[in-house]
């Protein structure tokens, strides 16, 4: 499936466990890296694209580039996952970094199969934390069967890429998408798009759950999570990356949704670019 000049690239493996809830994921995308997050325990409502879903034990969920989501545990049966990042990723018949044609589910009921994912998952993990020797070439063909596997399940899905309808509700996420790093409010959205804000709102809420302004908000916080993860950059430069008028705002919003202060965010990561405790 692979050639020495098409190869794919493990870019982190990252694991949560129950009690990693206090510092949630919020709305985020990756524009580099497909996801594989395998839930391995618990329960929850995920965002992907503008579409919940209702996931547990033994679920798979498939993240390409580009693709808006949000992750919710539950509280009183908290998730355990595993995630696998990968880089430069071409599959027959789909796009650079996509693991499924668009507008095919990305959510798949493993069952028995589920473990037999762990496993591989879990040694990928387990390697690339304790930096074993010849860890990393492993974790490349475990990477790759894992790869594999998935090509197989999804082998029934269309391979040809799929229009999706260009309803509003989609019409509101993209444009917040585009433009969430800049000054915007309802009014603005109205305009750009030609509705009345109050129908723009009722219409995404209806399609999202959120409404934009909610919407807006956590896509800019999920950013920010990305650029302090992934960056040296100061928090000032994020903040104004990210869309936020003043730092001390940001701040005030990110210890709000995330439970704890961005600074302290970003160190709880330090380290930790192929594999660590936490979801990245």
């Amino acid at each position: 499936m692979f050639t020495p000049e098409h190869m794919p690239r493990l870019v982190y493996v990252t694991r949560t466990l129950p009690e990693d809830q206090s510092r949630p994921r919020i709305l985020h995308a990756h524009q580099d890296v497909a996801e594989i997050l395998l839930i391995c325990g618990g329960s929850g409502r995920y965002l992907v694209g503008e579409t919940f879903y209702d996931v547990g034990a033994g679920d798979l969920l498939l993240y390409n580039s580009g693709v808006v989501h949000d992750e919710f545990s539950s509280a009183d049966d908290a998730i355990f996952s595993y995630c696998v990042a990968i880089a430069g990723l071409r599959l027959p018949g789909l796009e650079e970094n996509a693991l499924i044609a668009r507008g095919t589910p990305p959510l798949l009921r493993m069952g028995a199969e589920a473990e037999d994912l762990r496993l591989l998952m879990d040694m990928m993990y387990r390697y690339l934390l304790e930096d074993r020797p010849g860890c990393e070439s492993l974790s490349h063909h475990l990477m790759l069967a894992l790869l594999g596997r998935i090509y197989q399940l999804t082998g029934d899905a269309p391979r040809r890429e799929q229009a999706e309808p260009k309803t509003l509700g989609r019409q509101v996420q993209a444009f917040i998408d585009g433009h969430f790093s800049e000054p915007l409010t309802l009014q603005d959205m109205g305009k750009a798009l030609h509705v009345s804000p109050y129908y723009l709102s009722h219409v995404f809420k209806e399609a999202s759950g959120y409404s934009p302004t909610q919407y807006l908000l956590r896509r800019r916080i999920g950013e920010a999570q990305n650029l302090l993860i992934t960056t040296d950059l100061p928090m000032a430069k994020i903040a104004e990356q990210v869309g936020f008028e003043t730092q001390n705002y940001f701040n005030l919003q990110f210890s709000k949704h995330v439970g704890m202060p961005p600074g302290k965010y970003r160190e709880s990561f330090v380290g930790k670019k192929r594999g660590g405790p936490e979801r990245e």
